[in-house]
């Protein structure tokens, strides 16, 4: 506890103590009873859940007779303004009953979380529970093992498989877990110890919130525990009648999906739930969206979730023309050179620093050294030098004085060098004796240096060009700044490849392709790419396939996808650490949960080294004496390669171990098995850290239980926190013990300097050791750093964020609205009254009425209702209020005109009994692109047309916005981008990037109207040919589209790149493989292609058509 949270505690009292003391009387509740349902059966227990169900009922009716009054209203309404305002009471009168049901369910928390303490003591008690059947249990018998008929009788079994492993029922929750679990019923995080079993609480809730039909999602941080915790818990539901199901065991887009969502409670990983949210917002059909609204979610391991993920936002992506385009592989060998000939300079100049040092010429000798710092950070010579006594202290006060003044003085370290590296900001730069390197083998002089932009176009304009040749003049002079800025964007992403990107460290190669390690568990994150070219730079590093670039349709972070939740709550073993920023963000408070049983284990003092072979070399020594002793010991490390270097150490000193890490994860689940028997020692990356349980017997609690031994501190002391965490459960006894060196990354950058002065003061010599509690928190105040760095940065990425977000809700509400066909009609009105407005205002302002008349026959296809005269004396308010009436009346009339058109037609084509169609392909045209809608056959003949009619707005609708809203994004990642240039002029690039994403979105939406508006307007049936009219053989379209987490740059880094290479740097920066399988095609063979938003079909030789077909909007009709 730091000392500003001792003196707020003197003031203001213990916040833990606080929270225990506020949910004191409702546990006392729960308790008690608990006592009173000792005595009742088990068909009377199960009877109370049936009790709460029929009161929700009770309590929701009367607001579904209000509501269902109000869509009867709407129906048999053609007021569209009305019908607006009704859509606005059903929301409210939603939002009130969901208030009257919050005080419901509290009011019956403590009898409800008795009857689940009660179920699991019943079923821990009895190898059998015996109920009348239901119909319920009938269906659930089908397929459940642990659930037999027998006549009108239901036996439930205490035992089951859960993911693979037999289980026997043996827990009831303990009093803390009920504290527990009101926490996670409050919206809160409940923090709870390793052991305290957090699965086991979160069925206080889960159950309680199930009740009320609305659905509860539980969210784990992988498809393991999703599935596990989904078998385990299941039959604790299930026996109260609840439908439980698990997202990762089915198909996205599937009925099995949607099934599972419409579950009482799913399961499923917080990817893919955030994936369905973004699949069902470009879904063309209703019953194609899988979920329901976001009523209630409990988040596992939640610091993980919306601390570690909360900067990776979930994308979906397509194919982008010339997606292929790059120069990495050109430009590869040269980056392979310039980093050799550096390697040897560095080389060199450390060898001139440490000879100087020898001869005492402190002065020169550390501005040599600091060369070499600024040249390759990681160089293990230099790493291993810097650990020697005095010397990191003269490379500090050497880089002070150079960086004072703005780093005024620093060109003169780098001219030596070919580049320089900021290894903590994660950057890297050319200097010019580099592009000189670059450039020695090119035609061009400045083959690496960008043009500068305003200087050109000066010239050209002085020229006094007639326009044409002007114009053309201008476009080589960007074309060539694109082309460069790409070039030089891809030489600095090879260089961090090759410099700052280490195999079996930050990635790893698997099956011929790049997958990053996740640095907070160790586990691969399979789909996830470095972003902006970075991960394409290091696939042209270890010579595997670089994936093409794709454009994004579809992205949001899980920040704003947990934020949509009306409740929201979560449990992990460490969020103290980030409460400040649980509550700034996602308005989450942190409760502490005391633990069952106080723990005992050892938590020493940090043992430190100067040099990592120091380090090891006692690791290894301890873990020999502690296998020795009978003591199973877990070894955490901070990357594979440290795994395996451990691993050939133990291999030499004949101890046998297992390893667990990134390449070996799958065989987690066993190494896990045995890591808590006696002797054995188990290396793992910190995915030990997450999910996992190691138990231990009596004899080994007797010889002091597990022995934890981390060989390295982590940037965030949560990961510490959590590899200590697996020793210690439940009371057990255990030690933590943590080996630093002055060489590890995080002493390196952020924690070294008072502890090597410390050392230097002490006299230090090499082998020895220090421990102390000051050491230990001098450690932790570096941690301290590196979090606060890294709230400042996810904080900065949300703000970025919720300008998308709000964009993105009024696109994904208007898609919503576009399946509704009732919600549409209101829309389509609302965008006519817009468009008029636009159009009426515009004109006039410039008081040009011939401007208005033309724009309402281009987009209305309509003469003006209102003469010049009207136009320019009337009021305007009642101007378009007038126009937009008329406008209205005349749609309205064209619509009944084209269902009466289309009818005889529709007529035959189901009349025909040769006809057996169920859906059918429409033609439509606005006189200058055919769509063709596809509608239910039946439906259209029923209604005489105006089934047809209303697909026809909205497959028209839907094609238009998402072909708005995907070109949108890209400019919008374009803007975010430039924007960062403003730093230069000393504006905050968040405050102009919110301006001009406003003034860009309001365009978007402008035009959209207009582009929706013009094709119903326009559009109609281009033929009474009922041939004209086929059957829809095509079975769904399968998407070409793919979903990737993607780690971002910071802004830092995002500023930085932009300084390089200036605005308009092209964004074709996101990777991904886009396959295509088709049969071999002459390219000079006709073909027909398809256009899949139109429906256009063209005819043309495949070379012409290959472009088109490349380009995701257009597919190849098969012979």
């Amino acid at each position: 506890m730091s000392l500003l949270d001792s003196i707020l505690n003197i003031f203001l009292g213990d916040k833990r103590k606080k929270d225990i003391k506020e949910v004191s009387p409702t546990v006392d509740l729960i308790l008690k009873n608990y006592a009173e349902l000792n005595s009742i059966s088990n068909d009377d227990l199960r009877k109370i859940t049936e009790n709460f169900k029929e009161d929700i009922k009770k309590l929701k009716k009367p607001f579904d007779d209000e509501i269902d009054e109000i869509y009867e209203l709407i129906k048999n309404s053609t007021d569209l303004d009305k019908n607006e305002d009704y859509y606005k009471k059903i929301e409210k009168k939603e939002s009130i009953y969901l208030d009257e049901l919050d005080k419901y369910l509290q009011s019956i928390l403590p009898k409800a979380f008795a009857v689940v303490k009660e179920t699991t003591k019943r079923f821990k008690e009895n190898k059998e529970i015996i109920v009348e059947a239901n119909d319920f249990d009938e269906k659930l018998s089908i397929n459940k093992d642990y659930i037999k008929i027998e006549k009108n009788k239901s036996l439930w079994s205490n035992s089951w498989d859960a993911a693979g492993k037999s289980i026997i029922w043996d827990m009831i929750h303990y009093d803390v877990q009920l504290i527990g679990g009101v926490a996670l019923h409050n919206g809160k995080i409940a923090e709870m110890q390793t052991g305290e079993g957090k699965t086991l609480v979160a069925t206080l809730p889960v159950y309680l919130n199930a009740l009320s039909g609305n659905g509860v999602h539980v969210i784990t941080v992988n498809d393991y525990l999703a599935k596990r915790d989904c078998a385990w818990m299941a039959p604790i539901f299930e026996f109260h009648g609840f439908s439980v199901d698990c997202i990762d065991h089915h198909k996205p887009n599937s009925p099995e999906r949607r099934r599972a969502y419409l579950a009482d409670i799913t399961y499923g990983t917080n990817n893919e739930f955030g994936f369905d949210y973004l699949r069902d917002n470009m879904a063309h059909r209703i019953e194609d969206r899988v979920q329901r609204k976001h009523s209630y979610a409990i988040v596992d391991e939640v610091d993980s979730v919306l601390i570690d993920d909360a900067r990776t936002p979930l994308i979906i992506s397509g194919p982008v023309p010339k997606g292929d385009n790059h120069e990495f592989n050109e430009l590869k060998p040269k980056i392979l050179s310039i980093v050799q000939i550096q390697k040897q300079l560095i080389t060199k100049i450390l060898s001139d620093s440490k000879k100087l040092f020898l001869e005492g010429k402190i002065e020169e000798a550390s501005f040599k050294l600091l060369q070499s710092y600024r040249g390759l950070p990681k160089n293990k010579a230099l790493i291993k030098f810097l650990s020697e006594e005095g010397i990191r202290q003269s490379l500090q006060k050497t880089e002070n004085f150079y960086m004072q003044d703005n780093n005024r003085e620093m060109p003169k370290v780098d001219a030596e060098l070919y580049f320089t590296i900021d290894e903590k900001n994660n950057q890297i730069e050319l200097t010019d004796k580099g592009i000189e390197f670059l450039s020695n083998d090119v035609n061009e002089n400045d083959f690496f240096i960008m043009p500068d932009i305003s200087i050109e176009i000066a010239k050209i304009e002085s020229k006094k060009l007639v326009i044409e040749k002007e114009a053309e003049e201008k476009e080589k002079i960007y074309s060539e700044f694109n082309e460069k800025s790409e070039r030089i964007h891809t030489l600095n992403q090879l260089l961090k490849a090759y410099t700052l990107f280490e195999k079996d460290i930050e990635y790893v190669v698997m099956d011929n392709k790049v997958k990053i390690v996740d640095e907070q568990t160790g586990r691969i994150m399979d789909g996830r790419r470095y972003s902006d070219g970075l991960h394409q730079a290091i696939e042209a590093k270890e010579n595997v396939k670089i994936e093409d670039a794709t454009q994004t349709f579809a992205t949001i972070t899980l920040q704003n996808y947990f934020r949509m939740y009306r409740k929201l709550s979560g449990m992990t073993g460490t969020a103290v650490t980030e409460s400040g920023e649980f509550l700034n963000i996602y308005d989450l408070d942190v409760m502490v949960i005391p633990t069952n049983k106080p723990i005992v284990r050892d938590d020493r003092n940090d043992l430190i080294y100067k040099t990592k072979r120091e380090k090891y070399n006692a690791v290894i020594s301890n873990v020999i004496e502690l296998a020795r002793n009978g003591r199973p010991v877990l070894i955490g490390t901070t990357s594979v390669e440290i795994s395996e270097l451990l691993s050939r150490m133990l291999n030499r000193s004949n101890v046998k171990h297992n390893v667990l890490n990134a390449k070996l994860h799958k065989k987690e689940a066993d190494v896990v098995a045995e890591a808590g028997k006696s002797g054995v020692v188990t290396i793992a990356t910190n995915m030990a850290g997450r999910g996992t349980d190691i138990k231990i017997n009596n004899e080994i609690k007797e010889n002091g239980g597990l022995a934890i031994i981390g060989t390295e501190r982590h940037d965030s002391r949560r990961v510490d926190r959590q590899l200590r965490g697996r020793s210690g459960r439940q009371g057990d006894p255990g030690s933590s013990q943590f080996y630093v060196s002055l060489e590890d990354n995080l002493m390196r950058l952020f924690g070294s300097e008072r502890v090597a002065k410390m050392m230097d003061k002490m006299g230090h010599k090499e082998g020895e050791v220090i421990q102390h509690s000051m050491m230990t928190k001098t450690i932790e105040r570096a941690q301290k750093k590196v979090e606060e760095n890294n709230f400042g940065i996810r904080k900065r990425l949300l703000e970025y964020d919720d300008v998308m977000n709000l964009q993105r809700t009024v696109i994904y509400k208007r898609r919503k609205n576009a399946l509704d066909n009732n919600r549409l009609k209101v829309d389509i009105a609302n965008m006519i009254y817009d468009t008029i407005y636009s159009i009426f205002k515009n004109s006039k302002e410039l008081n040009d009425f011939k401007s208005f008349e033309f724009d309402l026959i281009r987009h209305f296809s309509l003469t003006s209702p209102i003469t010049k005269e009207n136009f320019e004396n009337d009021d305007d308010k009642n101007s378009i209020e007038k126009i937009y009436r008329i406008v209205l009346d005349y749609y309205d009339k064209k619509n009944k005109e084209n269902s009466t058109k289309v009818f005889p037609i529709i007529k035959k084509v189901y009349e025909n009994p040769k006809n057996r169609f169920e859906r059918i392909v429409v033609p439509f045209s606005d006189g200058k692109k055919t769509m063709n809608i596809v509608t239910n056959l039946k439906s259209a003949y029923d209604s005489d047309g105006k089934e047809l009619i209303n697909d026809f707005e909205k497959n028209i609708s839907l094609a238009i916005i998402d072909d708005s809203w995907k070109n949108h994004l890209r400019k919008m990642d374009e803007l975010k981008q430039a924007v960062q240039l403003a730093v230069h002029e000393q504006k905050d690039p968040l405050v102009i990037y919110k301006f001009e994403a406003k003034e860009l979105f309001f365009s978007m939406i402008e035009q959209l109207n207009k582009e929706i508006l013009s094709f119903l307007f326009k559009g109609s049936l281009p033929t009474s040919n009922p041939n004209e009219i086929r059957e829809d053989r095509q079975t769904r379209r399968k998407d070409n589209y793919s979903t990737r987490k993607e780690e971002v740059l910071n802004s830092d880094e995002l500023a930085n790149r932009n300084r390089e290479i200036g605005t308009n740097a092209s964004s074709q920066s996101h990777v991904e493989t886009v396959v295509r399988d088709r049969k071999k095609i002459g390219r000079n063979e006709r073909v027909k292609i398809k256009n899949t938003q139109s429906g256009l079909i063209k005819e043309l030789k495949f070379k012409q058509a290959e472009s088109l077909l490349m380009s995701g909007d257009w597919n190849l009709i098969e012979k």
